[in-house]
């Protein structure tokens, strides 16, 4: 699996991972990511943030490949301003997303395109995923908002509502689109079959990753598909307990205090690399 450095890719996930408790990257995380770079290592990210959510960390991060982005819905070459893959949600989903907020009333929520983000019900959990991100969305009834390229739809809710959603997803079952928890306050809806593990299947295509070793790290159950895709699968210390099940190797550090430089170090080691 490491026999060559230069053909390892190690893709990461952000919130709970790679970023802290308060949505800040370490300096022990960044250090290694550059030293693991320098020995020629490939390093990206498989995120459900937005391009504009994104953005405040790829200044940070030294990307020179592309990144996987709202859960699995794009691939996005910044060095080129492109997108390489993209999937996007069917005909029908306004009238779906109309379906469960009906039965959800005091849900909040969010569209998704590649331009903009449109929040069509700004309860208390919404805006806090909009400050946490740092967006600045538009304000629309779900009516209003355009036809076309829905990447995903985000809902958000107290901890207390999310079986309450769960369950009706569960009962209305749903087949041409999924839904993934991607935090305790956040289910998301997502192209059928689409997630980050899918993502990380077309990734393998591009140019020069089709015989590279993937290493996948992630901390919530959007990572899931991601980590049992990956060729080995890492989680950090506070993943969910569905993910540490799944993952070949959990860490003993949190996305707190350097999970990610953790995982790191484990590859270099793998190469007796200094």
């Amino acid at each position: 699996m490491f026999e060559d450095i230069s053909k390892v890719v190690i893709m990461s996930d952000m919130d709970g991972t790679l970023l802290t408790s308060d949505k800040k990257m370490t300096t022990k995380d960044r250090q290694a990511i550059d030293r693991f770079i320098s020995l020629g290592g490939k390093f990206t990210v498989s995120t459900g943030r937005t391009l504009e959510a994104f953005e405040q960390y790829r200044k940070m991060l030294d990307l020179r490949i592309p990144v996987v982005m709202y859960n699995g819905g794009i691939i996005y070459d910044y060095s080129t301003h492109k997108v390489m893959y993209a999937e996007y949600l069917p005909d029908g989903v306004r009238e779906i997303t109309a379906e469960i907020l009906a039965e959800m009333p005091e849900s909040g929520g969010e569209v998704l395109k590649l331009d903009r983000t449109y929040v069509f019900r700004n309860n208390y959990y919404q805006k806090l995923h909009t400050t946490l991100c740092g967006i600045s969305p538009e304000y629309a009834e779900l009516s209003e908002i355009p036809d076309g390229e829905w990447l995903k739809v985000l809902f958000a809710m107290s901890p207390e509502e999310i079986p309450v959603m769960e369950d009706i997803i569960s009962r209305k079952n749903y087949t041409t689109v999924d839904f993934v928890k991607s935090s305790g306050i956040f289910i998301e809806m997502l192209p059928h079959n689409i997630s980050k593990g899918s993502a990380l299947e077309e990734y393998r295509k591009l140019d020069g990753m089709n015989d590279c070793t993937f290493v996948a790290i992630g901390d919530f159950d959007n990572d899931i598909e991601m980590i049992q895709s990956a060729d080995l699968g890492v989680c950090p210390a506070n993943a969910e307990d569905s993910v540490k099940n799944v993952s070949g190797l959990v860490l003993h550090n949190t996305c707190d205090n350097g999970a990610v430089a953790e995982l790191i170090e484990y590859i270099i080691r793998k190469f007796n690399a200094v």
